[in-house]
């Protein structure tokens, strides 16, 4: 049985399960007596640790089961918390996630933990962890550790992985063996034995550990848990074949018996919390909720979800977008036949196909707090390397985004929160002398509005100061100094996203406020959103990011110049005009026309794309107002086509870089429409 078709359900497993220990581990240490979480945190060690295990990863298992030894202590009341503890434990997490991320990325997992290994020993054996040498580290990996053999505990991951095996026809047995008092070679004989056990089966746990038995410690016996279609006495008579090998004895699991045993360790876990809480509440007995649950017996059923590979989702959703495009042509052909059945048969597709749509876009969508999840823990980090005090606030992480959204936006976000950390917050006491709290706050926000998604990120730090902002603007160049006299303090603020702009005096490790900003702009700009940023001196800055709930299948406004097609996205657009020739005007070199009170400038799409001329110009234009932040502008096109569904389509490498077209899409009838960028249009 090979254990890789296990793989991904590891990974995520293991990933929810460190996410489970960084969330709790900062609730521990907000609420350090709270013994619940500390058994919350052990139960998700626990399985880790097996999880790992049965998979092969040794070093992975060997880290969590030393950071597991801890927690022990922890809920036993053997070891009182403190700050250095926390430090070492949130150490071992790291390294327990770059490992996972190894797998993840195809790796094998390994990672020198030497130091922090050390450092969990020292916190066991009662010493401070504060400060350690190459020799207390080298002592710590070289000292053996005698374990003894006993009988295999199994955590959940390893019962599915046997229940699974037994569904398909394997059977699971727990095989001791004991090797003589004069085995001179323990270790290979270890080996013979595994070899032999690989040869009949799989083997899926061993007691101790692969690496101790390997290293011989232990004494003269070891058990290994294996899964195969062989009979007891097969087994029995191919190990007692190994030289060396005094006994063997194979004993047939029962799942059903283990499973009772997990299930009441899970009891006793849920019990020692609940009995903590009952110390810091008072029990009130309600008849409401005792009719509940025997009213909804479905309370009681598992979350009825599956794993899906994301791959599986993009050949779907790149299925569909055939269909939308033949959905497309099926409509054209519909107006021009002008058949009733067939009107009535395509409009009944086309609600279906939107249905589908819907559901296909809903199974894509991902709540951002896969993203907000990792921030608490960087704040908490960064904020001691600052020597500041920081909440951090979230909000509305079950928000939903598209997951070719979310795989992007993680990196802007983390930029603007380690500037917000960084050169927002001020250090304790100069907030004090402000006359603000010593601790200052970092909302993060997440919500949905229309068809985008609102980001808000937002500190009570210093603000933005307007005269070193348009100082430093001057002298790289960016403005000159009669302009500056004429903008607006918002205007101001969005100097900062200009290309390697800074106020910083110094810039730190962190970050500098400006200091890629202009980065996180292209990258959303990119996604197809946009930033803004409002801030007062003194009162601090908001960050607000408008994001498309999807980037696959948008809505937009087909137009034409001379005769090719091209889209306009419609959540660029604030409407379309009909304008006269006499009504444009001229300023600065460039064409404008007064729009509701408003100057705005004209932009020619068909000199913009150096489209070939073949028809006369008519003494009207069709014009577009596009919209980017607070800057609008006006797109001459020919003539409007319609509003439409369309499929967005790379370019490729080769064409990624032209100017103003985001992507294409195949229309109805086989023809190829450019979709416009609206935002590399407005400057």
């Amino acid at each position: 049985m090979d254990l890789n078709q296990y793989l991904e359900v590891f990974i995520e497993e293991s990933k929810e399960h460190l996410q489970t220990c960084s969330e709790q581990l900062l609730e521990l240490e907000k609420h350090p007596q709270d013994i619940g979480i500390v058994n919350e945190i052990f139960r998700s060690a626990h399985t880790l640790k097996g999880m790992s295990a049965t998979m092969g990863y040794e070093d992975l298992a060997n880290l969590t089961h030393k950071m597991e030894n801890i927690l022990d202590e922890i809920r036993n009341e053997k070891i009182q918390l403190s700050s250095e503890i926390f430090d070492v434990i949130f150490l071992a997490v790291d390294d327990l996630e770059a490992m996972v991320m190894s797998i993840a990325e195809g790796g094998n997992g390994k990672r020198d933990v030497s130091e922090v290994v050390a450092k969990l020993e020292m916190i066991e054996n009662g010493e401070s962890p504060l400060s350690i040498g190459i020799a207390e580290v080298a002592a710590a990996v070289e000292m053996p550790i005698s374990e003894s053999v006993a009988k295999s505990v199994y955590d959940e991951f390893e019962l599915t992985v046997l229940q699974q095996s037994k569904e398909q026809g394997f059977e699971s047995y727990e095989i001791k063996v004991s090797l003589r008092e004069d085995c001179l070679l323990k270790g290979a004989r270890v080996f013979m034995v595994f070899e032999v056990l690989e040869k009949l089966g799989e083997i899926i746990k061993s007691t101790p550990s692969v690496d101790k038995l390997e290293e011989e410690q232990f004494d003269q016996s070891f058990c290994v848990t294996v899964v195969t279609k062989e009979s007891v006495e097969t087994l029995q008579k191919k190990v007692m074949k190994v030289s060396e090998v005094d006994e063997v004895i194979v004993s047939k699991l029962d799942l059903s018996e283990l499973r009772v045993a997990i299930n009441e360790e899970v009891h006793k876990l849920t019990t020692n919390k609940e009995d903590q809480e009952s110390k810091n509440e008072p029990t009130v007995p309600s008849a409401s909720s005792k009719d509940e649950k025997t009213n909804h017996p479905s309370s009681k059923q598992h979350n009825k979800t599956i794993r899906v590979n994301i791959d599986r989702l993009d050949v779907l959703m790149n299925l569909f977008e055939e269909l939308v495009i033949d959905r497309g042509r099926l409509e054209q052909i519909s107006k021009e036949l002008e058949n009733t059945e067939l009107d009535e048969t395509v409009e009944r597709m086309s609600r279906v196909t939107g249905d589908l749509q819907n559901i296909i876009l809903n199974m894509r969508m991902v709540p951002v707090e896969t993203v907000f999840n990792r921030f608490p823990k960087m704040v908490r980090t960064l904020t001691r390397d600052l020597h500041k005090k920081v909440a951090l606030e979230i909000y509305g992480a079950e928000t939903e985004l598209d997951r070719t959204v979310i795989d992007e936006i993680g990196d802007p976000i983390v930029h603007l929160l380690r500037n917000a950390l960084d050169h927002g917050i001020e250090m304790p006491e100069v907030r004090k002398a402000n006359g603000k709290p010593e601790e200052g706050t970092v909302m993060l926000k997440a919500y949905h509005s229309g068809n985008h998604v609102f980001i808000e990120l937002k500190d009570d730090g210093a603000g933005i100061n307007r005269e070193k902002v348009l100082k430093k603007a001057i002298a790289n160049q960016v403005i000159t100094e009669q302009l500056a006299a004429t903008l607006t303090d918002k205007q101001v603020n969005e100097l900062i996203f200009a290309s390697g702009f800074s106020t910083a005096d110094q810039i730190s490790d962190v970050s500098g406020r400006g200091v890629g900003l202009d980065v996180v702009k292209s990258k959303i700009e990119a996604l197809g959103g946009v930033v803004s940023i409002d801030s007062v001196e003194g009162k601090g800055s908001d960050f607000l990011i408008q994001l498309p709930l999807t980037l696959s299948i948008i809505s937009v406004m087909l137009v034409e110049i001379q005769q090719e097609k091209y889209a306009i996205p419609l959540s660029s657009i604030i409407e379309t005009a009909i304008i006269n020739k006499t009504d444009i005007m001229n300023g600065h070199n460039q064409q404008v026309i007064d729009f509701r009170g408003k100057i705005l400038p004209l932009l020619f799409l068909k000199d913009i794309f150096e489209v070939p001329e073949t028809i006369d110009e008519d003494e009207y234009y069709s014009v577009i107002i596009v919209r980017k932040g607070d800057k609008m502008a006006g797109l001459v096109v020919d003539s409007f086509i319609g509003q439409q569904e369309i499929v967005l389509k790379s370019l490729g490498n080769y064409l990624s870089s032209a100017f103003a077209i985001s992507g294409a899409t195949i229309l109805g009838d086989g023809q190829v429409a450019l979709i416009i960028d609206c935002n590399a249009l407005i400057k």
